[in-house]
């Protein structure tokens, strides 16, 4: 068993384990969870070698400062992020994102801040070393579900590596900046509660993403969605993305952590290819909905990971 390990000297905002998610609970109560950013996840494990499906650290806004107390590694960062090592010498250097870089016994990386997005990805060559649950590293915080006994990272707390770095070279890839806040979104089992003026509201105003936004979901502000049925629904099971709208008739955005069913009417949801887009939008963003039909969702879903296919093509050695 390797024994390197980072201790961890600030945890950051909501810095947990993902992976791709936990699938096939929902009827247990349990949500799929995963990481929120599917493109910078999968872009953090291709650039130091490991499986697509390997856990990384995902944090929100604020990274962690992380000392690696034993052993060598590389790791990458992948996102919109600010962030700086701290070499034997105590030197400091800016790093740069979607490239790897070499860590030394000793040395640490500190993760400063998201630049104008919300979640950044730590991934190190081999991957951190994680006992599974339900065949899935994600945290579920709100349910103590996964590693770290389902909580949040903490201070002191010890990060353990499966093993000591073996590449030799460095790796980049390239990838472009995207910047949307035009989501595109399906219309939602309970489309038709809402008035005919609403509908057209939803998809011609701007709606502000709240600071009451988490792993769980985005509040969103804005005109009044007019409900003419019922606020209230049976319950029923909810996947990711699904736009509901309560009494107050603000719209709530469900996210990876979502309930696993709600009793609010959904308007809406957003396409699985947009999704990545929504998530990095940080509070105070204004968005704005577009309706699409469903073959319209699925050429664009086959497109998305065709792109990211090309994005990890792009992967070479820094010289």
């Amino acid at each position: 068993m390797n024994d390197s390990f980072f201790e961890v000297l600030r945890p950051g905002i909501n810095t947990t384990f993902q992976d791709q998610g936990r699938f096939n609970l929902q009827h247990f109560g349990v949500a799929p969870s995963g990481c929120m950013d599917y493109e910078s996840f999968t872009v953090a494990n291709a650039l130091v070698a490991n499986n697509k499906t390997e856990g990384v650290l995902e944090f929100a806004y604020q990274g962690p400062l992380l000392k690696l107390i034993k052993g060598q590694t590389k790791f990458a960062i992948t996102g919109k992020v600010h962030f700086q090592i701290i070499n034997s010498k105590n030197e400091t250097i800016n790093g740069e994102c979607n490239r790897t870089y070499d860590l030394k016994e000793g040395e640490q990386v500190d993760i400063l801040a998201t630049n104008k997005s919300a979640y950044g990805y730590f991934a190190i060559e081999g991957g951190f070393s994680l006992s599974p649950f339900c065949n899935s590293v994600s945290i579920l915080s709100r349910a103590n579900i996964g590693p770290n006994e389902g909580k949040k990272i903490s201070l002191k707390n010890k990060i353990f590596c499966k093993k000591n770095s073996q590449e030799k070279n460095n790796y980049i890839i390239s990838v472009l900046n995207k910047n949307n806040n035009l989501i595109r979104v399906l219309r939602g089992p309970q489309h038709n509660y809402f008035s005919d003026s609403s509908k057209k509201d939803f998809c011609s105003k701007n709606y502000k993403i709240s600071n009451l936004t988490d792993r769980m979901g985005m509040r969103l502000e804005g005109t009044v969605l007019k409900n003419v049925v019922s606020p209230n629904i049976r319950s029923e099971g909810i996947v990711k993305g699904s736009i509901q709208v309560p009494a107050d008739g603000q719209p709530i955005v469900l996210l990876n952590d979502h309930p696993t069913i709600g009793g609010y009417p959904k308007i809406a949801n957003v396409i699985s290819a947009d999704y990545d887009l929504l998530v990095q939008n940080v509070p105070g963003t204004n968005l704005s909905f577009k309706y699409i039909e469903l073959k319209e969702a699925e050429s664009a879903f086959v497109l998305y990971f065709e792109n990211i296919k090309k994005i990890l093509e792009t992967k070479s050695i820094i010289k």
